[in-house]
This record gives structure tokens, sequence and C-alpha cells, in this order.
């Protein structure tokens, strides 16, 4: 009898895992503010329940999903119930009145269905109904309709009124920005506004392709002392969580009207340090390009002059938010090496006006550059046909055995003792080396070309070797692979100055 009784319990158990199979979707709200998320429960009861992976609810993007697992048993009249329960919360943002269709999920071998839910989407002023007068999330575009490569910004506004005490830090989440290049995130100092505390989080967005695109809420927690959960002294140990959403925001793209090179209202400057100079001598040209508009993805054009070794460093651009607009500040060098004249050619490049459409060009002049030569037509510091270093006081008369004689003679006059005592004094010394490690003499690491450049530019006016291996690393540097660097000179170079 027992064990009959225990076969009983056991079939009503293996019963009640599959009396309660099936499946469930529910919403949390089905009349939604654009821009706020709706959350979808799929409910699924069984023990091996599988609900498909959903990326999208109709044609709204899923922007979370969570997953949950829960078993729960019961007796109802006088049988023992057991039910296991999978979860999938899955949060998306409407844009338009939708149904969210039925989905297929299979349960122990069995297909069951969801059924399709009607979601109305609605217009408020308001920036969420969820917000309270204990905080509030709002979100704000300097524009609305912009130019494919134009940039724009959007600020989301964190407000949260002077009583509020908080448990635990604000939760924030950012808006959903993938349709767009996000050039910087700024977050500006908290300032007070009224009987609120403000913080806002400024967003640089560049449009990259025409359409209609929709910035999904950004989403706020705070956590506040849990009072229903305090000590016996009083003092809340519990954190009760609010959220809160911002609105959404509609951009509208379109295409520019005419291809261009920088797309806002810039001015150009350009200044150059000499015109005119000595040989293999550096001319500093410094180019600058300032205004209302987006500088990060403009390619300066590059300079291409026979004869000369041109060096430029990378651009600095500075981006920042000046009167509610986007500013930026680009900046860039050039150095100019040469033996002989040249001439720096003009640079143009076309620009779109944001102000009234008109297709405009920025131009950095032209330069002519004079290299100074000396009183025999040679450039001064050049490494060609230059007169001897050292001058010498002998006759041109006089034989070249004379010279060999006087050598020898001078030999001769060093006793022979002179040489002994000096070839003692290196033995020992080299002994002695070998004998302390601290003695040894160091090879010093090979120097790369990039230091080397810098030692040596500031020696090019003293050795004509000098300024010919500048000129030479600096095409090397500018990628011209026919250059050749010796590296046992460029070493012994650099160690002279050292």
């Amino acid at each position: 009898m027992q064990n009959l009784g225990k076969l009983y319990v056991l079939c009503v158990f293996s019963f009640g895992l599959v009396y309660g199979a099936g499946v469930k979707a529910t919403v949390d709200t089905v009349e939604v503010f654009k821009g706020n998320p709706v959350t979808l429960r799929i409910k699924a009861t069984g023990d091996n329940a599988v609900i498909p992976k959903i990326l999208k609810v109709a044609d709204a993007p899923v922007i979370g999903i969570s997953k949950s697992t829960s078993r729960h048993m019961r007796i109802v009249n006088g049988s023992l119930e057991s039910e296991k329960i999978l979860t999938h919360a899955i949060q998306f943002v409407p844009e338009q009145n939708m149904t969210i269709p039925g989905y297929t999920v299979n349960i122990d071998g069995s297909e069951y269905h969801t059924n399709p839910i009607d979601i109305k989407v609605v217009t408020s002023q308001a920036s969420s109904t969820q917000n309270t007068n204990l905080f509030s999330l709002q979100m704000k575009a300097n524009k609305t309709k912009v130019m494919v490569g134009e940039s724009f910004l959007v600020t989301v506004y964190f407000s949260l009124n002077d009583t509020v005490r908080l448990s635990q830090d604000v939760q924030y989440t950012p808006p959903r920005l993938s349709d767009f290049v996000v050039t910087d995130t700024v977050e500006q100092q908290a300032y007070k506004k009224g009987q609120y505390r403000v913080q806002e989080v400024r967003y640089i967005l560049t449009a990259t392709k025409e359409g209609n695109f929709t910035i999904s809420p950004a989403q706020a927690k705070i956590g506040l002392p849990d009072k229903r959960r305090q000590d016996v002294f009083g003092f809340s140990f519990g954190t009760k969580w609010m959220q809160t959403f911002s609105n959404s925001l509609d951009i509208e793209v379109i295409p520019q009207i005419q291809e261009s090179d920088l797309l806002g209202d810039f001015r150009v400057d350009a200044r150059i340090d000499r015109q005119e100079v000595k040989a293999n001598k550096p001319v500093n040209l410094i180019v600058k390009i300032e205004g209302k508009g987006n500088l990060e993805g403009f390619d300066f054009p590059k300079y291409e002059i026979d004869g000369v070794t041109i060096y430029s460093d990378e651009a600095t651009i500075d981006t920042k938010v000046v009167d509610g607009a986007l500013y930026s500040i680009y900046s860039k060098s050039f150095v100019f090496i040469s033996d002989r004249d040249f001439v720096i050619p003009a640079q143009s490049f076309s620009m779109l006006t944001l102000k009234d459409k008109s297709l405009q060009q920025l131009t950095i002049p032209s330069y002519d550059i004079t290299v100074k030569q000396d009183e025999h037509g040679v450039a001064i510091g050049s490494h060609t046909e230059q007169k001897p270093l050292v001058q010498t006081n002998i006759s041109k008369d006089e034989p070249i055995q004379n010279i060999e004689t006087k050598k020898q003679e001078g030999y001769e006059t060093m006793g022979w003792w002179m040489l002994l005592i000096a070839f003692i004094s290196g033995a020992l010394s080299m002994y002695f080396v070998q004998l302390v490690p601290g003695l040894k003499a160091r090879k010093r690491s090979s120097y790369n070309e990039s230091e080397a450049l810098k030692i040596l530019y500031a020696h090019m006016s003293e050795d004509s070797e000098v300024e010919a291996m500048v000129r030479k690393l600096y095409a090397k540097k500018n990628g011209d692979t026919s250059v050749v660097i010796d590296k046992k000179e460029l070493k012994k170079m650099v160690e002279r100055f050292s």
C-alpha cells in the first residue's frame, strides 16, 4: 500500500507538470507617449519551453531584454501541481501605432501561440508621464533638420529636486545614437535652476546618411531610502528605485545641395615665418581653420614640390560648443627645406555654408621662397662645391715628397722609450678594464631616425654633412622609399652632439 501511495503521488506530480502548459503575452501599457518604451512579457509555462529570439517587435528595434525562470508548486483539490515558468521581458520604443504580432513558443514538444496586441502611440507635451516633482529627464536638439555631413548638438537635462536625498548613485542610460557618428560626449557642470539641481550631458552628432531617424529616450533611475525597511534606530537600510524616461527626438536628414570639402561657416588663416632663407634651412607654414561646424573628418590636401623636402605634423582639432552651436578649430603646420628657390603653391577647398547654402572657396595663398646665395653663386650651407673648411699655409710650389720627409723626421725624434711606455700603459689599461665590469666600455644603443632628426635639426648650420643628413631624414619620414640612411654615419653624427 505504501508503494501504491508513492506511485499515486508521482503520477499526480507528473500530471501537474503538463497540466499548466501554455503561453501568454502581456504589455505594461497599450497606450504610450511617443518616445517612451513599452515592455512586452512572454510567459511560457511548461517543463521545456523555447521562446524565439526577438530582435524587433514589428518595426521597432529591441533596446533591452531580460530572462527569468521560476518554479511553483501548489495543492489544488488535494492534488499536487508544479509549474515551471520561463519569462522574457522585451523592451522597445514604438514610433507609431502598431500591432505586436503573435509569437510561436514550443513547450514540451507542442506549439503554443500568443495573441497579437495593439499599441497606440500618442503625443505628449511633457517629457515623460513617469516624471515626478522629484526628478525629470528631458532631451533637446539644437537642430532637427540637417544635411548629410552636418553636425548638431543633443543635450540631455537631468533635474533633481533639492529635497531629494539619494541612497545610491544615479543610474543613467544614454539615448540610442547608432544612426549618427558621435564626435564627443561632454558632461557639463551641474547648476541650480529654481528648486532643482540640473546636470547636462551633451552629445555632438554628425549625420552620415539621409532619411528620417528617431533618437530613443534616455533613461535614469534614482535610489531613495526605503522607509519600509528600517532598523531599531529608525534608519533606512533598503533602497527604493524610481525610473524615468526622457522624450525622443525626430531628426530629418536631407542630402547636400552641392558637394563640398567642408560644411559650415569657416575662415582660414595661414602664416609663414619667412620668405628668404639660407639653403637647407626650414621655412615654417601654419594653417588654421576655424568657425561653426565640424572639422573632425577634414583631410587637408598635401603639398608636393620638386626638389623640396616637406614635413607636416598631425592636425590638432579642438571642438567645443559656443552659444549653443558647434565650433571647431583646425591647426596644421608644415616645414619646407630646400637648397634652391622654390614656390609654395596655393591651396583651395570648397565650403558649403550653413546660413545661405552657398558654395564658397577657402584659399591659402602661394608663397615665393628665396634661398640666399654667397658671393660665388653657391647656395649658403650647400654641401656641394664648398671651399675647404681648413686652409693650410703650404706653398703650391712645394714638392709633395718634402711633406713626407718632414713627417718622417718628426717620427724619428720620438724616443724608443716613449713608445715602450705607451705600449705598456695601453696593455695595463686593457687588463684592468677586463677585470672590473664597471670599467668596461658600454656601447650606446643606436638612435632611431625620429630621435636623430630632432637632435641634428638644431645643428644644421654647423656642418654641411649634417644638413644633408637632415634632408634625407625628412624625405624618408615623408615616405620617400628611395632614400637610404647610413646607420653608422647617423650614429656617429648624433653622438657628436649628445
